[in-house]
């Protein structure tokens, strides 16, 4: 079994870790209290080198863990926008190609000097929304969904985390559905609420007919504004806001490193 395949914290998983999420514009980074799952100190940011090349962005991630005054056996969560296999990166969103088939973790841990553990980016906002948010405590089947630039998801199962689910990608009506129902597609068309709840009620619609979930966690930075478009859906699934909002996927990343950590 991978390290993702149990979210629930181990008994001598460490009180604190550090968490970085990587994205296409912007790297950020804070320590976590596992006790509490929130933030322990402000978090930082630094851009995303372009090219986002591996030996830029880990140079980079270098310099924003550098930042922080941290113990050197603090473990080291972070988020990357790919397909996350043993560590190895099978896909690149937002970052360079040169990512493909690169140990992100191996290249991260080198320039920062610690022991790295590398997760797809919605599977730590979810692996956060499971421990401490939305999800905490739900049994059965869990969809969290994020809604920005792509559509990203996190499916956990009883506790159990299906790691690289990628259901953004599903061809809906001859479309990948995260062209038409990503937040970025709302932007981009100047939909209104309705105009766009309309195309999430079709998307979820389809995946709610694949999986049969028992909740749907809907997160990433539109959540915020979750009052506009969520009660417009009409799905037999219950269907709430992200509860860490924007810190999931440094949550999540955190608290899976220690968790990895503890084993």
């Amino acid at each position: 079994m991978s390290a993702l395949t149990d979210p629930s914290p181990a008994p001598d998983r460490p009180l604190g870790a550090f968490g970085i999420d990587i994205g296409g514009s912007g790297i950020k980074g804070a320590p976590v209290d596992l006790v509490a799952g929130e933030l322990s100190a402000d978090r930082a940011r630094i851009p995303t080198p372009q090219p986002a090349t591996p030996q830029a962005v880990a140079a980079t991630v270098a310099q924003l863990v550098d930042g922080f005054d941290l113990p050197p056996d603090l473990p080291v969560g972070v988020t990357f926008p790919a397909v996350i296999q043993h560590g190895v990166a099978r896909s690149a969103a937002n970052v360079d190609d040169s990512w493909i088939g690169t140990d992100v973790e191996a290249v991260v841990g080198q320039a920062t000097g610690r022991r790295v553990v590398a997760v797809n980016d919605a599977d730590a906002a979810g692996y956060a929304e499971t421990l401490y948010g939305a999800a905490r405590g739900r049994t059965g089947t869990v969809l969290v969904v994020t809604l920005g630039t792509g559509i990203g998801t996190c499916l956990v199962v009883d506790g159990t985390l299906v790691p690289n689910t990628e259901l953004g990608h599903l061809e809906i009506d001859g479309f990948d559905a995260e062209s038409r129902a990503a937040d970025s597609a709302r932007e981009r068309e100047d939909l209104d609420w309705t105009a766009w709840a309309e195309r999430l009620q079709r998307y979820f619609r389809v995946v709610e007919d694949l999986l049969w979930p028992d909740l749907i966690v809907v997160g990433g930075g539109v959540s915020k504004k979750h009052d506009r478009f969520l009660p417009l859906l009409d799905l037999r699934t219950p269907v709430v806001p992200a509860g860490l909002r924007n810190a999931a996927g440094i949550v999540g990343a955190a608290a899976l490193a220690a968790d990895v950590a503890a084993r």
